[in-house]
């Protein structure tokens, strides 16, 4: 059992998972629906709580978790890669007995759905604009993959489904992919082989500049749906301002670059975040909860 649970900010876990929760926490669950507009805010939150669930919008730095000093564990409702792309200080918890679990795989096929969706209508011109002089088919299209992790390779499969060749960059060879027909180039060699790239890289990852831009060249596609881009903004205002190349957007690849894109008619994008589907959210509550259960067992709570 837990002294007091606190969901920080809507986190898109389930009334049946907060029903679950509840069991757990001697006090009533304390549940904000909004994001912390400060530090001050974040910390005040989380002050009497032992057990914490926050979603990727909140950041809870060192700051923050040193105001709560009885907490021992924080569930992450979203994808935990790795220290540098997370939104949770993983040094202080560690060094502060503080467990910290994300989730991974649980968003894939709705924003799978937007790619493939979005990239047909480019290509075909259904919507406002048409990537060349005359429709094409996805069918033949080289097609780069930047990040073959489970979403990559997701989208792998259905692009070759429909017929595209696939390639693919990773900072480690994924034999799987490559047994399943999609074929490795390091980077620059991607770049130059393919007509569109997407993109799907951890938080804070800047993989292109504009040596890379350069080398992707006119007349291409570039996709990102990771949480914010992955790319130096810069190198791509120079590149996005030939009218023959195509960015495309969801609101997680966008992120606070919207308002500033969206004067820019060869820039698709949305405000949905197109991973977060009624059916996500349950896979997202499913495996939070499976996290905290294994924690308790572990501890013998």
């Amino acid at each position: 059992m837990f002294k007091q649970i606190v969901i920080i900010d809507k986190t898109g876990l389930q009334d049946w998972a907060i029903e679950q929760l509840s069991k757990y926490s001697e006090k009533p669950i304390k549940i904000y629906d909004d994001i912390p507009t400060s530090e001050e805010e974040a910390a005040k939150r989380i002050e009497a709580a032992d057990c914490v669930f926050v979603s990727w919008s909140t950041q809870l730095t060192a700051k923050v978790l040193s105001n709560a000093k009885d907490l021992k564990y924080v569930g992450m409702c979203c994808s935990l890669y790795d220290k540098k792309s997370a939104n949770v200080d993983i040094d202080y918890a560690s060094n502060n007995g503080i467990t910290v679990k994300g989730v991974r795989d649980y968003g894939d096929e709705g924003l799978v759905e937007f790619v493939i969706s979005e990239l047909i209508r480019l290509l075909k011109g259904i919507g406002k604009q048409q990537w060349k002089e005359d429709a094409v088919e996805l069918n033949g299209r080289k097609v780069g993959i930047i990040g073959m992790g489970a979403t990559g390779k997701m989208l792998a499969d259905r692009l070759q489904a429909f017929g595209a060749k696939v390639y693919y960059y990773n900072r480690s060879r994924k034999l799987h992919a490559e047994e399943d027909g999609c074929s490795y180039l390091p980077l620059n060699e991607l770049l130059e082989t393919t007509e569109i790239i997407s993109l799907h890289l951890p938080k804070n990852t800047n993989i292109l500049e504009e040596r890379e831009f350069k080398k992707f060249g006119n007349g291409k596609i570039l996709i990102n749906t990771s949480l914010g881009l992955t790319f130096d903004i810069s190198a791509f205002n120079n590149w996005i301002s030939d009218q023959t190349n195509y960015a495309i957007f969801d609101g997680d690849g966008i992120g606070q670059h919207k308002q500033e894109f969206d004067g820019l008619e060869n820039v698709i994008s949305s405000e949905v975040v197109s991973g977060w589907t009624k059916e996500a959210q349950e896979r997202l509550s499913e495996k939070v909860l499976d996290n905290l259960f294994e924690f308790m067992k572990n501890c013998g709570r």
